[in-house]
């Protein structure tokens, strides 16, 4: 239920504003009743992949002639922001499918290997991902040892990747693995020698589903070389940008969802013979609430104009997540204490919305990494 109030306007444009309204009718209607036996199940909801693609989300930065709309980075994030207000998760699984796994192979694919996968992918037909992390490979992912050795026509690779959302169920995945420096690989499903291993069990974005993948001696065409052999770590680093910025999403939606659980109940909770929301420590938290969420998306949302302008900063595609991120953890805190008794049982999404909002604290890059980033960004530029 959707009670957030009348929110500031940033004016984003016509189309955006449409896109918003569209998306937060669909979420509405097919995400947000299910939000909870998604969390409770763990089980990814897959028939709202057709769903999202038939609603023209799956591709925003997709060129249209490969099927997508070419909205652009704020457009997607306005989307990442609407489908994660409904459910967390589903918006991680979003995030990881259409930015990671799709814009990496727009952004960086043969125009050939764009028509052979672009469509299905933006269609809903297939499921995305990307993998980049290891078990020894993590905030340094440059270290990673999955091994790709070029024989003739075919590159073989060996090793695992870890915690890699959608990998139980992605049809595409985009891979990193390292020979004469790294390299990007797309690999299918059901190529000899990659299976996933076990589902991980985590403490929340329950049902956006994660696991390990096993590389033994798996084939892969030199056809499916994403951008140059040697040259991933390229094509990794500029893709964390554009992921940190669209993902930064995710934060704004659970922020909304807060709002949308304190709002109401400030009104029907009642002591002293008042509604708890009449006393003005309560209203100080509503405000602090109201305020944070508003300066995280003004944020978030000029990254996003930023680089629909052209306008790459690393330092603020980190800043931006960074800020995010954290808030909507401290956000979410600040529900439960609202709620009191009922925001520490399930019956409340407010401990949900906790769960998930801290792993935008570690993926997708470290509050600590991002934090490095940033810094080291601002000390070079000023020398």
């Amino acid at each position: 239920m959707r009670n957030s109030g009348n929110a500031l306007d940033f004016d984003l444009g016509d189309m955006v504003g449409a896109l918003r309204n569209q998306i937060e009718a669909f979420a509405e209607k097919e995400i947000a009743p299910r939000a909870a036996e998604i969390d409770k199940s763990n089980e990814f909801p897959m028939d709202l992949w057709k769903k999202l693609g038939d609603l023209g989300v799956l591709g925003v930065t997709v060129e249209e002639e490969y099927g997508g709309t070419q909205m652009g980075y704020l457009a997607h994030i306005v989307a990442m922001e609407e489908i994660s207000r409904a459910s967390a998760s589903v918006g991680l699984s979003y995030g990881a499918h259409s930015n990671l796994c799709v814009n990496q192979i727009r952004r960086n694919g043969s125009d050939a290997q764009r028509r052979k996968y672009l469509p299905k992918l933006v269609a809903g037909e297939h499921v995305g991902a990307l993998a980049m992390s290891e078990p020894g490979a993590g905030s340094d992912v440059v270290g990673m040892k999955l091994k790709a050795e070029r024989r003739g026509d075919r590159y073989v690779l060996n090793g695992n990747k870890m915690w890699i959302t959608n990998g139980p169920d992605a049809d595409v995945l985009v891979i990193y693995g390292k020979g004469e420096g790294i390299t990007a690989f797309i690999v299918e499903k059901g190529m000899k020698g990659f299976s996933t291993a076990q589902k991980l069990d985590k403490l929340g974005m329950r049902g956006s589903n994660t696991c390990e993948l096993v590389f033994r001696d798996c084939e892969v065409p030199a056809e499916n070389v994403l951008g140059e052999e040697g040259r991933g770590v390229k094509v990794l680093m500029s893709g964390l940008d554009y992921e940190r910025a669209v993902l930064a999403g995710g934060p704004l939606g659970i922020m909304a969802a807060c709002l949308d659980a304190v709002l109401p109940y400030v009104h029907e909770r009642k002591q002293f013979g008042q509604p708890i929301g009449e006393f003005q420590l309560m209203q100080g938290k509503l405000a602090d609430m109201y305020s944070t969420f508003s300066a995280c998306r003004a944020y978030v949302y000029a990254v996003g104009q930023a680089l629909d302008r052209g306008e790459t900063t690393r330092k603020d595609a980190a800043g931006a997540i960074l800020y995010a991120a954290e808030k909507a953890t401290w956000m979410a805190g600040e529900a439960i204490q609202a709620l009191g008794g009922m925001g520490y049982i399930n019956e409340s999404p407010t401990g949900r919305l906790w769960r998930d909002a801290k792993l935008y604290e570690i993926g997708a890059g470290t509050s600590e990494i991002r934090r490095w980033l940033i810094g080291r960004e601002l000390f070079q530029e000023s020398q």
